[in-house]
């Protein structure tokens, strides 16, 4: 079994697509574990049939930590560009959180400060380095910004629990954003 292809598709359903499977995720972003499996199955994109212990198999090996089941239900943790918003309970964040953007991004958030873009969510990183290596995708060389979310908090500002490395947030203004010299 693929793994790494399973995850990347499982990724695209649950956060991009679960239409085109014809599933419907519920409010937090979760669907039936059965439902997955027969829409995954059905596509015959793999050698024999994909199981439950192939989803735990998956959530496993992934050093990303994309994925979450819960009793009988699973759903993308981050990272959802449907229409439908994914309710997320707002939590405290540590006190400076990291974005990795491109130069090309740095004028216009200099501007209008970090939005989601086609995401739900403003991305953050806990650590420097988790920061660089997003950024990496877009530029060889990112900037880095820190995010000051105590003072974003007490303004308003929510921030929700994405992963053990990634935090999200609701649109973040300039003034709550300072750019990292190297």
């Amino acid at each position: 079994m693929n793994y790494l292809k399973l995850s990347k598709e499982i990724s695209y359903i649950l956060r991009h697509n679960p239409s085109q499977y014809s599933l419907e995720l519920d409010d937090l972003g979760y669907v039936e574990i059965e439902k997955l499996l027969n829409a995954l199955n059905a596509t015959r994109h793999y050698p024999k049939e994909i199981t439950l212990e192939d989803l735990f198999k998956v959530i496993e090996l992934s050093d990303k930590k994309r994925l979450e089941i819960s009793s009988n239900t699973i759903r993308a943790l981050y990272g959802h560009s449907i229409k439908e918003q994914i309710i997320k309970s707002p939590a405290t964040p540590p006190l400076v959180l990291y974005h990795g953007t491109s130069h090309n991004a740095l004028e216009k958030i200099i501007v209008e400060g970090l939005k989601p873009m086609q995401r739900q969510y403003v991305h953050l990183s806990i650590d420097i380095e988790t920061a660089i290596q997003v950024g990496k995708r877009r530029d060889a060389s990112p900037i880095l910004l820190s995010i000051d979310t105590k003072k974003a908090i007490e303004n308003g500002i929510n921030f929700y629990l994405g992963n053990d490395k990634v935090w999200l947030s609701d649109a973040i203004p300039v003034k709550y954003i300072q750019v990292i010299e190297k």
